[in-house]
């Protein structure tokens, strides 16, 4: 039972808070009782274990009454731009409680004649001007402490997010490089030169157009899809070089959808997606289809022939291509897998998006 009376209270107060108040009692107990009671507490056995009780069931209402407000003010009001407003609003309903909670106190006290309080403004009034000056030093230190920690919270924030940006772009530069492509590129290179000098010299041109493609795809943020299937073309020769008759990729697309917007490398992503994460030989080729839909969007489809290790590397393109869809238009992006296919689906775009 103890318990679970524990785990409730914990979970309306932090740790902290819950520490501070039980913390409170043995001092604030004597003292508001002897406000009260006078010497009469400690020399009366009844009188002490009632008052006791009784300012243990005043104190945890008074406790959880003002939690519940304060934190609703600083839901309301959040920010540090805003702390005046939070402070004012917050001096007026806490100081507005405080009234009523003392009044409740006295009235409480009076209805034990036992203990001898009456209700009365001479009474009253003493603990008014007690809880208001401390309510009004309550609120002040709390908006310093909370104003405080939003701007530590908002430059740990920023730093973070800075940090992450340079991540970014540092993983971007990464994925459009891909140490690993240009490696099997000049090793596929050096083959050729020995074999056919005239498709090695072609090799290498194409070779030249891809790496200016992807580091210029870095000022863009949108080219046509016919710019895309120029440089999936020279792409594709260089992946056919290397995987012969284990790779067939095939395009069928509308004339009229070529003037259409997308991310630039989005074929790129989704072709080393279907490859990083299937096996392919001569005897079970990857199939890759492109092709346009007359919803205007852009199908890529291949068969599924799982690998058994998962390659992060390309999951984190597909990962960043999807969350670009997201940022330009609302539609969204299908991606489906069967037993037998996975397909991706992009919206192709009008017109390039206004910038905000």
């Amino acid at each position: 039972m103890i318990q679970k009376v524990y785990r409730r209270s914990t979970a309306f107060f932090s740790r902290w808070e819950l520490w501070y108040h039980i913390l409170m009692m043995p001092i604030l107990f004597p003292v508001g009782n002897y406000f009260f009671l006078g010497p009469n507490y400690f020399q009366d056995g009844r009188v002490f274990l009632l008052g006791t009780a009784v300012i243990f069931f005043l104190y945890w209402l008074s406790v959880i009454t003002l939690t519940l407000a304060v934190r609703w003010v600083l839901r309301r009001f959040p920010g540090v731009e805003r702390a005046t407003r939070r402070t004012l609003v917050m001096l007026v309903l806490v100081g507005g409680l405080t009234v009523g909670l003392a009044v409740l106190d006295l009235f409480t006290y009076s209805l034990f004649p036992s203990l001898g309080v009456t209700l009365d403004w001479q009474t009253v009034r003493p603990i008014l001007v007690l809880g208001l000056v401390f309510d009004l030093c309550f609120c002040v230190a709390l908006n310093v402490f909370y104003t405080y920690r939003q701007w530590h919270l908002d430059q740990t924030e920023n730093e973070q997010l800075r940090q992450a940006t340079l991540q970014h772009q540092l993983d971007t530069l990464k994925l459009k490089i891909n140490p690993h492509f240009l490696f099997n590129s000049l090793t596929s290179l050096s083959s050729l030169i020995g074999e056919d000098q005239q498709r090695a010299e072609q090799f290498v041109d194409q070779l030249s157009k891809v790496y200016r493609y992807l580091l210029q795809s870095n000022t863009r943020e949108l080219v046509s899809l016919q710019t895309e299937l120029e440089f999936m073309a020279n792409y594709v020769d260089l992946l056919q070089t290397r995987y012969g008759s284990g790779l067939r990729i095939d395009h069928s697309t509308d004339a009229t959808l070529l003037d259409h917007l997308l991310p630039p490398l989005s074929l790129q992503t989704l072709i080393d997606n279907a490859i990083k994460h299937n096996i392919m030989s001569a005897s079970r080729p990857l199939f890759i289809t492109i092709q346009t839909t007359q919803d205007r969007r852009l199908l890529i489809r291949n068969n599924l022939q799982r690998k058994t290790v998962k390659m992060d590397l390309s999951q984190a393109k597909l990962t960043n291509l999807l969350a670009k869809f997201r940022q330009l238009t609302p539609e969204e992006v299908r991606v489906q897998e069967t037993d037998t296919h996975f397909e991706v689906s992009l919206p192709l775009l009008v017109s390039q998006p206004a910038r905000p």
